[in-house]
């Protein structure tokens, strides 16, 4: 199995992305939809995508063609192998419908929120619904790494720091009664500043300053 692809970005078109390795080999990898939206601007650039392969049946079964499915890290990749076990999801239509990080639809599934599912490409109320009988209980991690994860470029001991606020800082959130995804993306807001805040008070305040629109 193909599990990793470094290389120059050289296109993305239509849910998948060209990629071309350092032995002059150009890979074509399907992405999500929230990856293509996400890779949109580095064209150019060296990429490094965590893959999955599968065979697409097409033709009635008649041709079996091999394809590579590429995400932005592993806890995506994780997710993706989960969301496609429910039934109905198959390779395709479940890249089509991740059009929001991992974290928030995880998020959802959590919440049991049919609505926001259904607000998903190719999910209807009854798969929405299916989703959520067959995964709840089973991504609650998601969930949680998506909420202690920092805005994309920050390493080290720093970022672990901001993980940790950030964590915390949710936990205050629902227990105050606010949601889940929603508190997620306040949370990201506030650590994209280029002052990080000091504490999980800190980070909280700076939230209730985003939503009061400050």
């Amino acid at each position: 199995m193909i599990a990793k692809i470094n290389g120059i970005l050289e296109e993305v078109v239509g849910g998948s992305a060209l990629v071309r390795t350092e032995g002059g080999l150009t890979y074509e990898v399907l992405l999500s939809s929230h990856a293509a939206a996400r890779l949109g601007a580095s064209l150019g650039k060296p990429v490094s995508l965590h893959t999955l392969d599968f065979i697409e049946s097409q033709g009635q079964g008649t041709t079996m063609t091999p394809r590579l499915a590429g995400f932005l890290n592993t806890d995506d990749r994780r997710f993706f192998e989960l969301f496609t076990t429910c039934k109905g999801i198959g390779n395709r239509r479940g890249l089509r419908a991740l059009t929001l990080a991992t974290g928030q639809i995880a998020a959802a599934i959590v919440d049991r929120d049919v609505a926001m599912l259904q607000s998903l490409p190719e999910i209807g109320k009854r798969t929405a619904e299916t989703i959520i009988a067959t995964l709840h209980g089973k991504v609650d991690n998601f969930a949680a790494v998506a909420a202690a994860r920092t805005t994309e470029g920050e390493t080290g001991s720093e970022s672990g720091r901001s993980g940790g606020k950030a964590a915390e800082a949710l936990e205050v959130l629902l227990q105050l009664g606010e949601n889940r995804i929603q508190a997620m993306t306040w949370i990201d807001q506030a650590l994209r500043d280029d002052e990080q805040p000091q504490d999980t008070r800190d980070l909280i305040n700076r939230v209730y300053r985003i939503k009061a629109g400050a």
